[in-house]
């Protein structure tokens, strides 16, 4: 049985296994799921094996399971850890998907439950701060910040007819790297996300699919 407290906390740790994925371009090596807040009160193994399914639904061909998740981690040689801590100084709940890819670059996505119909939000990616909503299509481009860059990125989804739900920048400093994540409608061919990233000299392009399986 799941703690009817944790129960909100498994769409926001399966969403962000899936966001893990899209922005590490591929399967880690290693994942360690980090639960902080009000969630480490309780039983939070059922939110790595959420996590897992997120991790594997994009990239692997079967349906992907709570059962055979733990399964295809072994199988792919995935060291998987889980870590709790009662502490979490900035949300009341924070899941943080940390990783390693084989050439040894590091991922983290984190996100929290939002407001009292505990919405699975975006938090934070690879450092950048964020606030977006867990759902739809979301687009992720890393690219040297600079004036202009958000316009063409709206044109060109725009000439693709693709709508734009929501956009959000952020910076670690002033001219340095920039981190934008869009959120948009319908699906973005990859070929279109290749063309925007060299518009914009972005050095990473990614998207995540966060629509129900």
């Amino acid at each position: 049985m799941v703690a009817e407290d944790v129960r909100p906390g498994l769409p926001l740790a399966e969403k962000l296994g899936r966001v893990f994925t899209a922005v590490a371009g591929g399967l880690a090596q290693s994942v360690t799921v980090e639960v902080r807040g009000k969630l480490a009160e309780f039983d939070d193994s059922v939110l790595q094996l959420a996590v897992l399914k997120g991790v594997f639904s994009d990239v692997v061909e079967e349906q992907v399971t709570y059962v055979n998740a733990p399964l295809l981690a072994e199988q792919r040689g995935l060291e998987v850890a889980l870590t709790s801590d009662l502490e979490s100084p900035d949300y009341r709940n924070l899941v943080t998907v940390r990783g390693a890819m084989s050439d040894g670059t590091q991922v983290t996505v984190s996100g929290t439950l939002f407001g009292k119909n505990q919405v699975p939000k975006l938090t934070e990616v690879d450092g950048f701060d964020m606030d977006l909503d867990l759902s739809g299509y979301l687009l992720f481009f890393v690219y040297t910040d600079r004036p202009g860059v958000v316009g063409t990125v709206g044109a060109a989804l725009g000439e693709a007819g693709i709508n734009i739900a929501g956009a959000q920048v952020s910076r670690t400093t002033r001219g340095g790297e920039a981190l934008m994540a869009v959120t948009v409608d319908s699906r973005v061919a990859t070929e279109l996300l290749g063309n925007i990233a060299d518009r914009i000299g972005a050095r990473q392009a990614r998207a995540a699919d966060l629509n129900p399986n």
